[in-house]
Formats: structure tokens, C-alpha cells, sequence
């Protein structure tokens, strides 16, 4: 009964800390909404909470496929150039061709995943969503640094102003302090005495 009480509290321990993670990722980070546009169509506005991003697509894009789905596997929808290539490599072994037949065989490999990767790049029409979104942070940053360097400059106005209150006032005189200093009187200001002999 004990090893069962003890091995309850050791797995329901690894599930909390294992949902622990998961919980701090949705919380974290801004909200992203990732809106396709046609033409000339408008944005939807960022707001403080989530920033909008927008990938614009011709007009032409609009009633149509999307370009991921346009795209198929089946050997029957091959072009004849492509046919006419597997067949070419379908001999083809030793050095540089990635088979396992052949001393050097496998060397081709690496050389034709990079060859395909290019292809695929090359006719990949994808919208690049990362990107955008990390554009819109620096806009979104450049305007958080203009606001606060606005924010720094008024408070050092407030600030400035506020010290030469406190300099006015230590500088004044106290109440009750005005009749009891003695008048200062300018020498020029003063007659000349009459001569006495």
C-alpha cells in the first residue's frame, strides 16, 4: 500500500512539472493573427494585445487554390521531363550517385538532398509568415522607443520645473520674517547732512 501512495506521489510530481512548461508558453509572447489579403484590400489594425500581420497576394490569387494544394504526389500528374530524368537515374550507380551499389555510392546523397532542397526553394511559393512577424515587432519596438524617449523628456521637463519651485521657495522669505529684517537702504539714496560749525 505504501509503494503505491509513493509511486502516486512521484508520477502526479513529474506531471506537474512536466505541464508546468506548456502553461508558461501560452502565456508568453504576443498574440499573432496572420491574415491572407488579395489586391488591394486593407489590413486589418494591429492592436496593444495582438499584432495583425498581413501577406498581400495578387488579386488573380483570389477564387483559386491555395498554392500548397495545387501540388500532387501521383506519378500520373508527372511531366514527361521528369520521367524522362528518373529514367536516366535509373541506371546509374558508383561514385556521386547516391546508391548502395558501387564503391563511393553513398557520396551523391548530401549533393542531391542540397540539389532538391534548391528546387523546392526555387519553386516554393510559400509566404513567409516568420519573417512578417518579425518586422512587425521592430515596428512595434521603434514605436515603444519613440514613446518612451517622449515619456523620459517630459518627465525631466517635470522634474526641472519642479526644482526651481523648491529653489523660489527656500530663496523667499518666511512668514513674519518681512517686518522684522531691517530696511536696506541704497548710500547714494542718503542726504548729505548739513554742515555744522
Amino acid at each position: 500500500m505504501m509503494k503505491r501512495l509513493i509511486a502516486l506521489a512521484v508520477t502526479t510530481g513529474l506531471a506537474a512539472i512536466v505541464s508546468a512548461p506548456a502553461t508558461a508558453q501560452d502565456e508568453a509572447g504576443d498574440r499573432v493573427n496572420t491574415v491572407i489579403i488579395y489586391g488591394d484590400d486593407e489590413c486589418p489594425e494591429s492592436t496593444d494585445d495582438t499584432i495583425t500581420v498581413c501577406a498581400r497576394m495578387d488579386e488573380s490569387e483570389r477564387y483559386r487554390i491555395p498554392p500548397n494544394l495545387r501540388q500532387s504526389d501521383d506519378p500520373a500528374n508527372d511531366s514527361w521531363t521528369a520521367r524522362v530524368r528518373s529514367f536516366e537515374q535509373v541506371g546509374r550507380f558508383g561514385q556521386q550517385s547516391c546508391t548502395p551499389v558501387g564503391a563511393g555510392g553513398d557520396l551523391g546523397c548530401t549533393i542531391q538532398m542540397i540539389e532538391n532542397a534548391y528546387a523546392d526553394r526555387a519553386e516554393g511559393q510559400d509566404i513567409r509568415f516568420s519573417q512578417l512577424i518579425e518586422e512587425a515587432r521592430a515596428d512595434r519596438l521603434s514605436e515603444i522607443d519613440a514613446e518612451a524617449a517622449a515619456t523620459q523628456r517630459r518627465v525631466e521637463e517635470l522634474e526641472e520645473s519642479y526644482m526651481r519651485q523648491l529653489e523660489s521657495e527656500r530663496d523667499a522669505p518666511l512668514p513674519g520674517e518681512e517686518e522684522a529684517m531691517p530696511q536696506v537702504v541704497d548710500p547714494d539714496e542718503i542726504p548729505e547732512r548739513p554742515a555744522t560749525n
